[in-house]
C-alpha cells in the first residue's frame, strides 16, 4: 500500500471546490495516459450534478471520514470534499493514483484528503482516523466482493452509498421470496439494512456503459443488534452458499452435503423451526442465522469452511 498526498499548500478550506466536467475528465485521462478499460470496469462520471447527487443521497456530513474506492480521475472525490471532514481514496491503477493528488490540490486546496495506491480487496488498514462512511462508484465486475470485504474489515464504517450495475443493486436490496434474492442479498443483510436509492443514466459516464446503474444505500446494524459473532457468521455464510448453490432443491437436500446427510440437515431445520421442504430464497438472514446455530460445526461446536464472500 502506497500513500500519495496532495502537495501542501495554503489552508484554503473556505475556497470553493471546483468539480470536473466532461472536457476536464478527457483532458486529465490524456495527461496520465489512461484509456478506460472494461477489465477494470472504468467508466468515469463526467456530470457534476450526478456526483453531487450521490453525495447528497449518501448523507455524508462534516464529521465524516469517508472512504472512496476507485476514485479514478477524481469526479466523486471532489464532490465528497465539498462536505466531508476527510476523504481517503483507494485506487488500484498506478497511473490514476499518481495523477489524482495534483488534481485534488488544484481543485480542492487545503482539504484533508489522502490517496492510497492499493487493491481494495487487500486493504486491512487505512491512514488517519477510522473511516465512518463508504461512498463509491464501484467497478461492476467486483462490486459485491468489494462491498462485503469492507463490511467485514472496517466495522467503524456505519453507513454508505455505492453506485453499481442496476442488476447487482437490485440483488443486494432484494427481499426473501423474490426471484433475484440470493447470496448477495443475505450476506449484505448480515451487516446492514440495505435499500435502493435511485438510478443513474448511462449518459453521465465516459465511456457510456452497456448496462444501467443504480445507487444502493446502507446503514450498519446498530451496536447491540449484531446477528452473531465471527464464527457464527462464517457458518451462516457457508449455509447461504450451500442453499443457493442448488436453489431449486429443498433445503433438506441442498444442505445435505454441508450437514453430512439429509437427515442431519432436516434435524437442524426442524430445530430452527424451518420446514425442511423450504427453499433457500424463502429464508431471511435471521432464519439463516438460526439455522446455522443448529448445524453441526456451528458457532457452538466448531467451524464450517473458510470465510465466503
Amino acid at each position: 500500500m502506497a500513500l500519495l498526498r496532495p502537495e501542501a499548500g495554503p489552508a484554503l478550506t473556505d475556497a470553493p471546490v471546483r468539480l470536473l466536467g466532461a472536457t476536464d475528465i478527457r483532458r486529465l485521462a490524456e495527461q496520465v495516459g489512461v484509456r478506460p478499460t472494461k477489465q477494470r470496469g472504468q467508466n468515469f462520471v463526467i456530470d457534476a450534478n450526478t456526483v453531487r447527487r450521490i453525495v447528497r443521497v449518501s448523507g455524508v456530513g462534516p464529521t465524516d471520514v469517508v472512504v472512496e474506492i476507485g476514485p479514478g480521475l477524481g469526479s466523486l472525490t471532489l464532490a465528497l470534499l465539498e462536505v466531508a471532514r476527510r476523504v481517503v481514496a483507494v485506487e488500484i491503477d498506478p497511473a490514476l493514483a499518481g495523477g489524482l493528488p495534483a488534481t485534488l490540490a488544484d481543485r480542492a486546496p487545503g482539504r484533508d484528503v489522502e490517496v492510497v495506491l492499493a487493491d481494495a480487496m487487500r486493504v486491512t488498514e487505512l491512514p488517519g482516523p477510522a473511516p465512518t462512511a463508504l461512498v463509491a462508484n464501484l467497478p461492476y465486475n467486483v462490486s459485491v466482493p468489494v462491498l462485503l470485504t469492507w463490511f467485514e474489515a472496517f466495522p467503524s464504517i456505519t453507513s454508505g452509498l455505492v453506485m453499481v450495475q442496476a442488476e447487482v443493486a437490485h440483488r443486494l436490496a432484494a427481499a426473501p421470496g423474490s426471484k433475484i434474492y440470493g447470496v448477495p442479498s443475505v450476506k449484505a443483510a448480515w451487516y446492514a439494512q440495505v435499500e435502493l436509492a435511485g438510478t443513474v443514466g448511462r449518459q453521465v459516464f465516459w465511456p457510456a456503459p452497456n448496462v444501467d446503474s443504480a445507487l444502493v444505500a446502507w446503514r450498519r446494524r446498530p451496536p447491540g443488534t449484531e446477528l452473531g459473532d465471527e464464527r457464527l457468521r462464517r457458518t451462516t455464510f457457508a449455509v447461504v452458499d450451500a442453499a443457493f448453490a442448488q436453489r431449486r432443491k429443498t433445503l433438506r437436500a441442498a444442505l445435505a452435503g454441508l450437514a453430512g446427510s439429509p437427515d442431519v440437515a432436516e434435524a437442524a431445520l426442524l430445530a430452527a423451526g424451518i420446514d425442511p421442504r423450504t427453499r433457500g430464497e424463502q429464508l431471511d438472514v435471521h432464519d439463516y442465522v438460526r439455522l446455522a446455530a443448529h448445524l453441526p460445526g456451528s458457532a457452538r461446536g466448531g467451524d464450517v469452511g473458510p470465510p465466503s464472500h
